[in-house]
């Protein structure tokens, strides 16, 4: 057995939690509290999608704005 795609694995699942907690953080900041639905769906996103909702996030006034956007990625 290979360690070496365990590892990575492993690196990249670390990497996508932490982009999800600085989304949120930035999100919470920037238009408030978050529900624990918009949460969830904001978790199934893909580190590319998070790192797109990280630059989207700035043009957000309202928790309307995120929802549209996670609608828009069909998630």
């Amino acid at each position: 057995m290979r360690l070496e795609p365990l590892y990575q694995r492993g690196r990249e699942q670390a990497i996508q939690s932490r982009e999800q907690r600085l989304v949120l953080r930035l999100l919470n900041r920037r238009i408030g509290e978050i529900d624990a639905s918009l949460i969830e769906r904001i978790k199934s996103l893909s580190l590319e999608q998070l790192e797109n909702l990280g630059e989207a996030l700035l043009d957000f006034s309202s928790v309307a704005d995120l929802e549209t956007w996670l609608n828009q990625q069909s998630i």
